[in-house]
């Protein structure tokens, strides 16, 4: 459960607009998502739809699913 909170915390590519997959499949993700949630939120951030991140107009993803402006 730790390295699930450490794996998402301390990753490269974690910032403002990014989407966290979690596999609701893994052995511990249901155990670790209140940790990673309250841990997230301690560090500044929030929690929105997935709607509301993806730009429609003039915006194109990348390989890693960022948007780039057209």
């Amino acid at each position: 459960m730790d390295s699930i909170i450490k794996t998402v915390t301390q990753h490269k590519h974690l910032g403002n607009g990014s989407i966290i997959l979690c596999h609701n499949g893994a052995k511990y993700t249901a155990k670790a998502l209140d940790m990673l949630i309250a841990t997230l939120k301690n560090e500044g951030y929030t929690f929105v739809p997935v709607s509301e991140l993806i730009y429609k107009d003039n915006y194109h993803m990348d390989h890693e699913g960022r948007q780039i402006k057209n």
